[in-house]
């Protein structure tokens, strides 16, 4: 939907087909970093977005069993002028909300679900599962981790990672009042960890927890049991223990991810986001870089005349390293998180006493990316209206 308004707004038409029947406010939390702020800024639906999401104090990092806190990385002016924009938590629902109202009336088609797409070198022809048919000058596959058009063009599995996920949506009635932080706070233990963080001016809470499985995990999507959840955090600490407790119905992700790939272009196809670059969640950078991807590919357009096999080459190029490093880097991420032994160790021996400098340091390559220089071998872009 990002890359929909962005390529409005330079003056194509553009047409999203969507699978499901309607959109529906389903999710739970996101995290908005800097780097994707400034895509807002683009859009100009940053400041909607600001008003609506919550603006965390910091993101925490803490013993699972003692509490003990291991780093502390704040956002506060300092971090807003390091990286330029704010970190903003947002319901998902309301993401989704805000970027539909950038794009033009009917640009949704629903009920559209791809089966095929046929180049024939000057059009690319859509194929859907209903029979209907339609033609374009360029197909963008944004059609996530189970995407279709990857599937035609690639054909690759899924990497199933063994790391399950729970979520769950806590009433701040129902919300411990003493954990009722402004930050993002991350208890951490050995293969799990445990997430919570206000949403909707702090009137949910929003609660993850992820471990690895004792079992064989098939990627997918079901409902969850707090039973299954409470024998893996059997070690942590009462306080924390609390939050396991609290949600009514939980949903269960067994995740996945996919190797890097090195081509996403097919002649007048290419692919977007999770398609591209299937992340787990370690570095909250899924939908980042997918907004990432999407200005990127509107300022190759831009910068190449619309010349389509330019633009997309240009846009493979400045983007296949950038999202390879962050699908490589959260799977270690995971690692660090879920330390046991001397490897714990030797994670809180370099994890604590950082300063909040040298933290910004460590995430420069992260959220110090700038839209104005997002193209491979090109100069400065200057900011667009």
């Amino acid at each position: 939907m990002t890359t929909a308004g962005l390529l409005q707004r330079a003056g194509f038409a553009v047409k999203v087909y969507e699978q499901a029947p309607a959109f529906s406010r389903i999710g739970a939390g996101i995290h908005l970093s800097a780097n994707v702020m400034l895509v807002m800024r683009r859009l100009a639906i940053e400041t909607a977005l600001s008003d609506i999401g919550l603006h965390p104090d910091a993101f925490v990092s803490r013993q699972w069993d003692s509490g003990e806190i291991l780093f502390e990385l704040p956002f506060d002016p300092a971090s807003e002028v390091r990286y330029g924009a704010a970190y903003i938590n947002v319901h998902r629902g309301d993401l989704h909300a805000v970027l539909e109202s950038a794009l033009a009336p009917g640009t949704v088609a629903f009920g559209r679900k791809l089966a095929a797409l046929d180049d024939t070198g000057t059009t690319i022809g859509l194929a859907f599962e209903d029979g209907h048919r339609a033609d374009a000058d360029l197909v963008i596959g944004a059609d996530g981790v189970k995407s279709a058009v990857r599937q035609q063009y690639v054909g690759d599995p899924a990497r199933v990672s063994g790391h399950v996920v729970y979520r769950a949506v806590v009433e701040k009635k129902d919300f411990p009042a003493d954990l009722q932080w402004n930050a993002a706070s991350i208890w951490i233990g050995p293969n799990c960890h445990l997430v919570h963080y206000p949403l909707r001016g702090s009137e949910q809470y929003n609660v993850v927890v992820t471990f690895h499985s004792r079992q064989q995990e098939e990627w997918g999507v079901r409902e969850g049991s707090r039973e299954e959840v409470q024998s893996y955090f059997d070690g942590i600490a009462m306080r924390p223990r609390r939050l396991i407790d609290l949600p009514k119905s939980w949903k269960r992700w067994a995740t996945a991810d996919r190797e890097p790939i090195a081509q996403w272009t097919y002649g007048r196809a290419t692919l977007l986001g999770d398609a591209a670059h299937a992340l787990l969640q370690y570095l909250a950078q899924g939908a980042c870089m997918a907004l990432e991807d999407a200005v990127t590919l509107g300022e190759a357009l831009r910068v190449t005349g619309n010349d389509f096999p330019k633009a997309l080459d240009l846009y493979q190029r400045s983007r296949v390293t950038r999202t390879a490093r962050v699908v490589l880097m959260t799977r270690e991420m995971g690692r660090i998180y879920h330390a046991q032994g001397v490897e714990r160790l030797v994670r809180n021996d370099l994890w604590q006493g950082r300063t909040p400098e040298r933290c910004y340091d460590a995430l420069e390559w992260l959220y110090g990316w700038k839209v104005e220089s997002c193209l491979a071998g090109c100069p400065s872009l200057k900011e667009q209206p």
